[in-house]
Formats: C-alpha cells, sequence, structure tokens
C-alpha cells in the first residue's frame, strides 16, 4: 500500500511541476513586444523598452555560427550574464530584469546548429526566436533569413528541433510569401511544429520600409490559425504613438504587435501615459548603457537613430565624434552620473576580487601567478615595486624586467605579466590601470622571491638609493615616463611597458614612480 502511495505522490508532484513551468511559459496573447533590430535590440535599448511598457523584448538577431563559439560567463561586476566569443567579444548581455521578457533570435539554416545555440542560452531567456524574414544579405547569406521562406521543409525542421530541445517557448519572425495563399499554407505548416507563436513582418520580401504594409495578409493568416500572430511592420504608416498600437492591432487581426523602428526612434511608444521628449529618453538609454558598459560604438549608433534629423545637429555632430562612453556623457551632460558609475563598478570589482581570490602563488601554465593589486597608499610617494625590481634585476645582472600588457575587452580592465630570469610572473586581479596591472605584476615577482618591494613601513634594503627615494630625479625621467603613456591594445595584443625606454637606451623611466 505504501509503494502505491508513494508512486501517487510522485505522479502529483510531477504533474504539479509540469503545470507549474507550463503556467510561467511566456505568453504572446495580447501582448506589444520590441521587435528584433541589428545594432539596436542590445541590453540598454531591451531594459528602457520594458521600462516604458513593452511585455516582451526580443534581442538583435544572432548569428549561429558565431554564437555556438560562445561560452557563458557570469560577470558579477555588472551583475549580467555574457555569452563571450573566442576573441572576447560580448555576443549577446543580458540580467535578470529581462529574464522572463526576453527572447533571444538566431539566425540559423541548421537544425542542429540552431539547437545546441538554444541550450547554450535557454537557462537566461524567456524564448527562442528563430529569423526567417531579415531580406538583409548578412542574413540570407549561407541561406537564414528570408532565404529560409523558400525552403519550408528546412523551416519545418529547425523548429521541430527545436520546440522538442529545449524547455522555453520557441517562436519565428517571417515575412509575407507573393501570394495570400502561400503565406497562409506556410504558417499553418509552422504552427504544426509547435511553436509559441509566429511573428508576420506584412511585406514581402524585396519590399522596405518606404512600401506600406499589407494589413489584410496578416489579418488572413490570423485568422487561419490558433497560434497567436504577432503584427509587425506598421512603425512607418500606422503606428507613431501608443494609442496607435491597438489601431494596428485591430486592422490586422492579430493577437500581439511589434514595434521596430517607432520604438528605436523613441522607445516610449510603449508607454499608456503618452509618449515622453525623445532628449530625455536619449538620456535614459545612456545610463543603461553606461550601467551595463554597452559598446560605446553600439551606443552612439542608437543615439544617432533617435537623432534622426537631428544628427548633423551640434549635439549630433558631438555624439558621431565620441569614441567612449565617457565621451558621449560629456556631449549629454553626464559626467558625473558616469563617473559615480564607474566608481561603484570598480568598488564591486575590488570588493570580488579581494573576497574571492587566495594570496598565495599558484602555476598557470608557465606563469607563476598571486592575486595581489598595487595599492598606491601603501607605497613612499616616490617608490614603486617596479623600481625594486629593476635595481634587483641590475645587481644580479640580469637583462630588465619586461612587462607584457592585455587588455580584456568586456570590462576594459588590464593584466600584465612580467618576464625576469626567463620566469614569468603576473597577478592574477585585473587592474584598472596599466600602470596599476604592470606594476602588480612586479610585487608577484618580488614577493615570489622573497624580495622587498618598498612598502611603507619596510625595513630599508638598500635597493633604491636616498636620491631615488626622495624623487630627486632629473627632468629627462618625466620626458620618458610621457612618452611612455599609450593605451594598452584590445584584444589581448600584447605590448612592452619598456619599449620607449629600450628605444631611446635610457633606462631612468624605470626609476620614476608609476
Amino acid at each position: 500500500m505504501w509503494l502505491y502511495n508513494f508512486i501517487l505522490l510522485e505522479i502529483f508532484i510531477n504533474v504539479y511541476v509540469a503545470v507549474v513551468n507550463w503556467s510561467s511559459r511566456l505568453s504572446f496573447s495580447n501582448i506589444t513586444a520590441l521587435a528584433p533590430m541589428v545594432r539596436v535590440g542590445t541590453l540598454p535599448m531591451r531594459l528602457l523598452a520594458l521600462d516604458y511598457g513593452a511585455e516582451v523584448v526580443y534581442c538583435e538577431e544572432l548569428i549561429d555560427i558565431k554564437m555556438v563559439q560562445c561560452q557563458r560567463v557570469v560577470n558579477d561586476v555588472l551583475q549580467t550574464v555574457d555569452f563571450v566569443a573566442p576573441d572576447d567579444r560580448v555576443m549577446f548581455r543580458t540580467c535578470d530584469r529581462e529574464k522572463d521578457s526576453v527572447v533571444f533570435q538566431m539566425g540559423t539554416a541548421d537544425p542542429d546548429r540552431a539547437l545546441a545555440v538554444a541550450q547554450l542560452v535557454e537557462k537566461d531567456v524567456a524564448a527562442i526566436d528563430v529569423n526567417m524574414g531579415c531580406p538583409k544579405e548578412y542574413s540570407t547569406k549561407g541561406g537564414m533569413g528570408a532565404a529560409l521562406l523558400s525552403e519550408p521543409d528546412k523551416i519545418e525542421s529547425i523548429l521541430r528541433k527545436l520546440v522538442t530541445g529545449v524547455s522555453v517557448p520557441v517562436t519565428c519572425k517571417i515575412r509575407i510569401l507573393p501570394s495570400l495563399e502561400e503565406t497562409v499554407s506556410l504558417v499553418q505548416r509552422i504552427e504544426k511544429t509547435g511553436v509559441a507563436a509566429v511573428a508576420v513582418h506584412g511585406r514581402f520580401k524585396e519590399e522596405r520600409p518606404r512600401h506600406p504594409v499589407h494589413c489584410d495578409y496578416i489579418e488572413a493568416v490570423a485568422q487561419a490559425v490558433s497560434v497567436p500572430i504577432i503584427a509587425n511592420g506598421g512603425s512607418l504608416d500606422l503606428v507613431k504613438t501608443n494609442s496607435d498600437i491597438e489601431e494596428f492591432r485591430k486592422a490586422t487581426g492579430a493577437s500581439s504587435v511589434m514595434l521596430g523602428r517607432a520604438a528605436m526612434w523613441n522607445a516610449s511608444v510603449f508607454r499608456n501615459q503618452g509618449p515622453l521628449p525623445v532628449e530625455r529618453v536619449m538620456e535614459e538609454y545612456l545610463k543603461y548603457a553606461i550601467r551595463y558598459d554597452n559598446h560605446a560604438f553600439n551606443t552612439k549608433y542608437c543615439l544617432c537613430q533617435m537623432l534622426r534629423d537631428k544628427v548633423e545637429s551640434p549635439l549630433g555632430k558631438q555624439v558621431q565624434a565620441a569614441q567612449t562612453n565617457a565621451e558621449i556623457s560629456n556631449a549629454y551632460g553626464l559626467q558625473q552620473f558616469y563617473q559615480q558609475t564607474q566608481e561603484q563598478l570598480q568598488a564591486r570589482r575590488d570588493a570580488l576580487q579581494s573576497s574571492s581570490q587566495p594570496e598565495r602563488p599558484v602555476t598557470d601554465g608557465d606563469v607563476t601567478a598571486m592575486a595581489v593589486k598595487f595599492e598606491r597608499r601603501e607605497y613612499p610617494p616616490h617608490i614603486t615595486p617596479k623600481m625594486f625590481l629593476l635595481e634587483w634585476s641590475r645587481k644580479k645582472k640580469l637583462e630588465q624586467p619586461l612587462y607584457e600588457t592585455v587588455q580584456r575587452s568586456q570590462d576594459r580592465a588590464f593584466q600584465s605579466t612580467v618576464v625576469v630570469a626567463e620566469k614569468k610572473y603576473r597577478s592574477s586581479l585585473w587592474s584598472k590601470s596599466k600602470k596599476f596591472a604592470e606594476q602588480a605584476a612586479a610585487i608577484v615577482c618580488l614577493r615570489v622571491l622573497g624580495i622587498p618591494e618598498g612598502r611603507i613601513g619596510e625595513e630599508d634594503s638598500g635597493l633604491v638609493c636616498k636620491r631615488k627615494r626622495e624623487g630627486k630625479v632629473n627632468g629627462a625621467a618625466d620626458e620618458e615616463r610621457s612618452k611612455k603613456r599609450h593605451v594598452a591594445k584590445t584584444g589581448r595584443e600584447a605590448e612592452t611597458s619598456t619599449a620607449a625606454a629600450a628605444a631611446n637606451g635610457d633606462q631612468r623611466e624605470a626609476d620614476a614612480p608609476r
């Protein structure tokens, strides 16, 4: 009897869990969504759209071949989940705020690769979407995007593979076919794969935004199937304010509406209370871009789309000329917000590094590493670990220390490796500047070798003479130091910290504090 009761209890639990999971799945009925837009649908724009009232947000189309190479990385500093390519580029970034609302759209023409990407991201998104409507070459090459419209067998194969292979809803986005009958027939076939919704852009694949949207096609599709149909393509003609969204829904007979360019121009189109001035929308967007370390060129692109015909205004020219988010912040008068955000992120970075890594040497390949940081306040004004390491190397008649520094693209932090006596040393902690990274590497080397490093309160080792300790160096050192101020290349391209000094045959640069 107890076994019978146990089996019943297990069945009840499984059914209950299944019901809870199903009820928590993203619904595509009667919603307003931010459409997937290349270079626009990144995290700042998606969060902004959610703030203004969108229920669902799509990311930009991401190609399966690139995504399948990515690693999932939890970014504790930004409090995001990043999918990072082998070259350290962040291909997709998301956060808890949008977890129940974001749809990951991919470009694919291969069922197996599509499934691999979907399984990689499914724990961090609310649904998976396949792009079957983009007519641009970057999407159609390789048989993706609108190219799939002429291959219904492949469409069915991809969607069935995804529907049975992931735990989140699967949708697709199409354009209309040359005839109404073909369009209805394709959507009916798609419905049978088990997708949760179909977004229909009411234009033929050869048409562009300047052409009017075909609401009659969307309406015919909506009447022919039971799966939710999401109407798309009304930004130019029909949707200019929030009140127009419902009119577009009625005109197409669709369950839901998806907005692209109308939201790109002013994301507050989702607000029930009415639109906000685009200047305020741009500021709110920029704050998200700063908070989540959005790539500056992507930030600039989105702001220019919002500026529209004002892109050649003084503000527009200032934005176009900017190369960093800091410079863009200056254009909008958000310097203080930018600085405060950077300080908060650095404090979080420091706290995470100090609490998570032990301060003892470990071997990382051919490198000896320790979790140490260079704290300037721990050293006298004219003393640095690099000075002590250089003087020790001279006394031992060794080659001068050689520093190789790289910069991490996702947060632009630095890490340096120093080579001394053909052995390599570095800190496992990343630093906020190139010179701090070099000093940290020098500290690791000194501590591993048991050499004094010049900290306040440390007994005088005699490694650095009184003249240098007191900072009585001539102007040549300052001149050399100014020549050495350059930005480390991104993408882990190595550079040496003593290149300028070696080129001039002068070693005095290393004697000056860094």
